[in-house]
């Protein structure tokens, strides 16, 4: 039985964290929450960093999560611009990085995230480097993108994932130069392989970006600290007054690592290794979002999930499992991008070799279709393009393992929902 003089602690001030919070207050708990933020902001929501808010269609108000007012008006004890440097499991207790402050907890959840991984070459120094993960970062990058449009500028941006091509679609409409560095065959080759991985790119080329397939970065040129160029390990160079490094994100799992906390290895997202109930390896610590690697009974492994929706859902499914109450965390992974005047949402699990074909439902060409990936008839994930009110039932074709008459899949005519 949780009573009110219980402390639950919450790392990490992002989506997870700021959901968890509100959840543990919605659910009745009246002890002390404590949300530790490592940003001055107050908690945000990252999808329009590369999205509304970089395009200028969104103020900067919109990402937050809560007004201000709601974390005092809820008796949420807010630490913005702080740090965790320890944890010591036998004491139950966090340490602060900048003075050293105990604070002692009953039920800890780390929310701790992801953070850009980082080009491991010359030049990376050079002012106009940039990642983009957190708000000042966007706030930065979308300067830097009206004024490459003013001035008809030049950015490269290494690696043609969700963030890289987002940004190169903000790139464009603000009027810059784009150039992709990939080093696979297609952009997003690892999450959709070949055969919609050139959906995205021919997109990108209607609309003048350039790419460049299986070439590295290998150096950023530069003069007085400005970027001048970048080259490539075939011996180009490209033009650049900027570069985005865009290679991925890797979970923030030191704190977890240090304090003894078992952690999954590099092929099961190498995340903070966690329950179905979200526990870690210490059954009075949790982890959810980016940094939670979860066994998904659907697809038999563990997964790391980076998308909004698992900081969405996770937060709160932690919140609740730290009250004591029967959690099993085994959502449908989804997510969705918005690029020019295509709408995507994706939904499921199908890395390259898990399936054995690809099904499309409408007209690939046009960018109005549903893509499902299949393996022996059942659907592993499917991806609707400017296709709408259709998340439900491909969740539900996945969830159900039913197998499906593929013709009837790719029909158009055929209801979804009776395929299940």
């Amino acid at each position: 039985m949780v009573d009110a003089d219980q402390t639950f602690v919450i790392v990490g001030g992002g989506l997870a964290g700021a959901k968890a919070a509100e959840t543990l207050r919605a659910e009745g708990f009246s002890g002390r929450v404590i949300l530790i933020c490592d940003e001055r902001d107050h908690p945000y929501e990252r999808p329009p960093l590369s999205k509304g808010y970089l395009l200028g269609k969104e103020e900067r108000d919109s990402v937050f999560v809560h007004e201000p007012a709601w974390y005092a008006q809820n008796d949420v004890e807010l630490h913005l611009g702080q740090t965790v440097d320890h944890i010591d499991r036998a004491a139950r207790t966090v340490r602060f990085g900048d003075d050293g402050t105990l604070v002692r907890y009953d039920k800890l959840l780390l929310a701790t995230g992801a953070e850009p991984r980082r080009l491991d070459i010359p030049g990376t120094d050079l002012a106009g480097v940039h990642h983009l993960r957190r708000l000042a970062h966007a706030e930065r990058l979308k300067g830097v993108l009206g004024a490459l449009g003013r001035d008809n500028g030049h950015l490269v941006i290494a690696g043609a994932g969700w963030i890289g091509l987002e940004v190169a679609a903000a790139a464009r409409t603000y009027g810059a130069e784009v150039t992709v560095i990939e080093p696979g065959p297609t952009p997003l080759h690892g999450v959709l392989g070949p055969e919609l991985g050139n959906v995205f790119a021919e997109l990108h080329r209607e609309h003048g970006v350039r790419f460049h397939f299986g070439v590295s970065l290998t150096e950023i040129i530069g003069q007085d600290g400005m970027v001048l160029a970048a080259r490539t390990d075939d011996g180009e160079e490209h033009p650049a007054h900027d570069v985005l490094a865009a290679i991925g994100a890797a979970p923030r799992v030191g704190l977890a690592e240090t304090a003894g906390l078992e952690i999954a290895d590099r092929a099961h997202g190498g995340g903070v290794v966690v329950d179905a109930r979200l526990r870690t390896s210490d059954p009075d610590i949790y982890a959810a979002g980016d940094v939670a690697s979860f066994p998904h009974g659907l697809f038999g492994t563990s997964l790391r999930v980076e998308h909004w929706a698992n900081a969405l859902n996770g937060g709160p499914a932690a919140a609740r499992s730290m009250l004591g109450q029967d959690v099993r965390y085994d959502r449908v992974p989804y997510f969705f991008t918005d690029q020019y005047d295509l709408g995507m949402e994706y939904s499921g699990w199908a890395p390259p070799g898990s399936y054995d074909q690809v099904v499309i439902r409408g007209d690939a060409g046009k960018r109005e279709f549903i893509a499902f990936w299949v393996r022996q008839g059942r659907v592993l994930a499917g991806m609707n393009v400017n296709v709408w009110d259709v998340t439900e039932p491909i969740q539900r074709l996945i969830s159900s393992r039913a197998v499906v008459d593929t013709d009837a899949l790719a029909d158009p005519h055929v209801p979804l929902e009776s395929l299940a």
